[in-house]
């Protein structure tokens, strides 16, 4: 029963990946808009898909203590905030591939930190794995752009950005664990959300970016990128995404964070006429490969009764 349990997961985290890959390709529609005013509008979109969802399901939303407040602060100052503006800003100096292979160290961040901070088990096999899934994105991504390493004037600005963007996931995937226990995915994704695009809102509006010219400027294809991201790549994701490493760790959960490069080219491909070439398919056969052996050993000694 354990291990159909951990399949649904899988196939939950899989999923997750391929929403989050399609968001690429959603963003594309919205590289006219303000950066920031396109984060504070998403997650605004996404705060109110989750209020409906617990308002019609009917599910509370429960008050944390102080302590429990303050964890979920940060979580929505890290993996919100942070890490949004961290992303957008980044990419004024470097492209969206060469970003996206700085993302891809998300694994590894996550795999090391766990390690670290939480004396997570790292076997030689979840090693390999996570080595696999850095090398296969590394793959898709470089075929997908070759000319991504070429650096300019600023672009050492663009990477730090975008590392921020790394550590500050990193932190908003361990650190939720104990509020995952208590408080569950849904309140604490809701909480972390809720409290992230209230910074965002404020941000916006203090810097003047929200105006009313902005959003009469935007189009039918703008808003409905934002609702994909906001609902589909915001609320039902990070759920998902939460959900899944309640059940099986933030390491294993982490590994399937390398299919969003696969998943993007996929998606580029099918929505925008986009080729794809057998390095991609390949580095996509490697990334299979590395999430494979970095839950197989857990999965292995369960099976065991060890």
């Amino acid at each position: 029963m354990r291990s159909i349990d951990d399949g649904f997961t899988y196939l939950k985290l899989g999923a997750v990946s391929m929403i989050w890959g399609a968001t690429f390709v959603a963003g594309r529609y919205l590289a006219e808009v303000d950066p920031l005013l396109a984060a504070s509008l998403r997650f605004v979109l996404a705060s109110m898909a989750l209020a409906l969802y617990m308002l019609l399901a009917r599910i509370r939303l429960r008050c944390p203590s102080p302590r429990q407040l303050a964890q979920l602060t940060a979580l929505g100052f890290l993996g919100i905030f942070f890490y949004n503006l961290c992303f957008f800003y980044g990419l004024h100096y470097i492209n969206a591939s060469r970003a996206s292979l700085i993302v891809a160290l998300n694994p590894a961040v996550i795999g090391l930190a766990g390690w670290w901070l939480s004396n997570e088990r790292l076997e030689r096999s979840k090693c390999v794995g996570i080595a696999l899934c850095l090398g296969g994105a590394a793959v898709v991504i470089v075929s997908r752009n070759p000319q991504l390493l070429q650096d300019s004037a600023e672009g050492w600005r663009g990477d730090l950005l975008i590392l921020g963007c790394v550590l500050g996931w990193g932190v908003y995937s361990l650190g939720s664990r104990q509020l995952n226990q208590t408080l569950g995915p849904l309140q604490t994704v809701t909480w972390s959300i809720l409290l992230g695009t209230l910074m965002l809102l404020v941000t916006t509006l203090v810097t003047g970016r929200m105006t009313l010219s902005g959003l009469s400027a935007l189009h039918v294809s703008h808003w409905a990128s934002l609702g994909y991201l906001g609902v589909m790549g915001s609320a039902l994701a990070y759920i998902g995404y939460y959900d899944g490493i309640r059940r099986i760790g933030a390491t294993r959960s982490g590994v399937f964070i390398a299919l969003n490069p696969l998943t993007a080219v996929i998606c580029a491909a099918l929505l925008l006429g986009e080729h794809l070439t057998l390095p991609m398919l390949l580095g996509g056969g490697v990334i299979v490969t590395g999430i494979y052996l970095s839950n197989k050993p857990l999965a292995r000694g369960k099976a065991m009764g060890i």
